[in-house]
């Protein structure tokens, strides 16, 4: 006698009719029922030991995670990794706040539990994460206007948003920088949304081309997407100035795009978590709907806890809960729900006086490190070829620096210097310490003379 069941072991109903269906008999035995007398052509092996997926592809590298790869098979000793956005020590070791520490032993001493999460997250994370982001005094926050789905960070929260926006956007596409971080293409790519680019970054005067970028966003159809990094723009480091926000988001406003912001470093780029919100708050005090991704892999550094939120700014109350509805179900679909642990530590951080104070504190000595090191890079270059202007270390912010080295001389780096670094020209400057600062500088100006 055979017993046929779904996936999860169920006995299946006779309205059920899958195209293929496991049998189970009384004795343990299994056969394979089809709808049809023959499988696919495209789903049989081909000939023995072949394999239905012997057509898939090799991916490429990742453009980012693959640098570090790279690094770990080098076997220099004046290797830098200076390609992941992750910050390092002056000894170049990986650092966990202090504050972070602190969180977790007060977990540990509470005994929480690790119990399933709401589809949507822990609710005193999602309470201080709108606030961090939009302020105490937030019209929006009060008035129940913020729909808040805590996500996978940052990468998470951009690919539920590009989910929603594909279904309930459908045809419109999303506006990205001209460079921009490089997953941004493959998230929004990938969830079928389209993306086009604006202009962002000057190469001849290694700055901003805000012209150009109010003159793509001012072209673009009525009611598109504009993606945004809200501070320390990644790869370039450069980020408009006040004034220039505001000419963005009257642009913004005139075309009735969306704005969506992509917030990875508040508190990191600057070391104050008020002025690297500047840019969102701006937009909501304008009255504008946005969308923002928030991540607390870099001002925690949390990397590996996967903890970050998609939060949705709406015109009513109303509108928030049915958003958020719909983002829930999207999230269902695709994690379930989300983890607990980087959850709680925000929430303990942020929730304690005291401890906010540290963790103030210990952003303000991570981002002070890192403007040491810029200053360090610029005063070697300037002393190797003084002829050049390398004023542009400086001008950047965050733990990015834009080289504007060509794919040519990132190989002369790897390839001579050992210096890993993405082919795009970009360096992560968290990945540097004073004393290797004068070395990569002697590597630049070779690759820039000699390459």
């Amino acid at each position: 006698m055979w017993v046929c069941v779904g996936v999860r072991g169920h006995r299946m109903q006779a309205r059920t009719t899958p195209a293929t269906r496991m049998c189970t008999s009384r004795h343990g035995q299994h056969k394979q029922q089809s709808a049809g007398r023959h499988a696919p052509r495209h789903l049989t092996a081909r000939g023995h030991g072949g394999s239905r997926l012997d057509a898939v592809e090799m991916a490429p590298p990742d453009p980012i995670l693959g640098v570090s790869e790279a690094f770990k098979r080098e076997t220099s000793t004046d290797k830098l990794n200076l390609g992941v956005g992750a910050y390092r020590t002056e000894e170049l070791q990986p650092y966990v706040l202090r504050v972070v520490g602190k969180a977790e032993k007060r977990m540990l001493e509470r005994g929480d539990n690790k119990e399933y999460l709401s589809i949507e997250g822990l609710p005193e994370f999602r309470a201080a994460t709108v606030e961090l982001l939009l302020g105490a005094d937030s019209a929006a926050v009060k008035e129940g206007r913020v729909a808040t789905l805590q996500s996978l960070s940052g990468t998470g929260s951009l690919r539920v948003a590009a989910a929603f926006l594909a279904k309930f956007l459908p045809g419109v596409a999303v506006y990205l920088s001209r460079p921009t971080w490089g997953n941004h293409k493959n998230i929004f790519g990938d969830a079928g949304v389209e993306w086009r680019e604006y202009a962002y970054f000057n190469p001849a005067t290694v700055s901003l081309d805000i012209d150009g970028m109010l003159r793509d966003i001012a072209a673009a159809p009525a009611g598109s997407v504009i993606l945004l990094h809200g501070c320390a723009h990644n790869p370039t480091g450069i980020d408009p100035t006040r004034e220039q926000w505001s000419k963005i988001a009257d642009v913004i406003e005139e075309r009735h795009h969306l704005a969506f912001f992509d917030v990875a470093y508040q508190g990191f780029a600057s070391g104050s978590l008020d002025d690297d919100a500047f840019a969102p708050r701006l937009f909501v005090e304008r009255g504008l709907e946005v969308l923002v991704a928030q991540s607390y892999s870099k001002n925690l550094g949390l990397y590996a806890e996967r903890i970050g939120a998609l939060n949705i700014v709406l015109a009513s109350s109303q509108a928030a809960d049915r958003v958020l509805s719909q983002l829930k179900r999207i999230a269902r679909a695709i994690y379930s729900n989300p983890p607990v642990h980087g959850a709680r530590i925000v929430a303990e951080v942020v929730g304690d006086a005291a401890m906010f104070g540290e963790w103030n504190v210990e952003m303000e000595e991570m981002a002070g490190r890192i403007k040491t090191v810029r200053q360090d890079l610029f005063d070697h270059l300037t002393r190797l070829l003084p002829s050049k202007d390398w004023s542009f270390v400086t001008n950047q912010i965050g733990m990015f620096s834009f080289t504007g080295l060509s794919p040519q001389q990132v190989e002369n780096m790897t390839n001579k210097w050992h210096v890993f670094m993405t082919k795009d020209g970009r360096i992560s400057l968290a990945g540097l310490n004073r004393a290797k600062a004068g070395y990569l500088a002697e590597a630049i100006v070779d690759s820039v003379q000699n390459a």
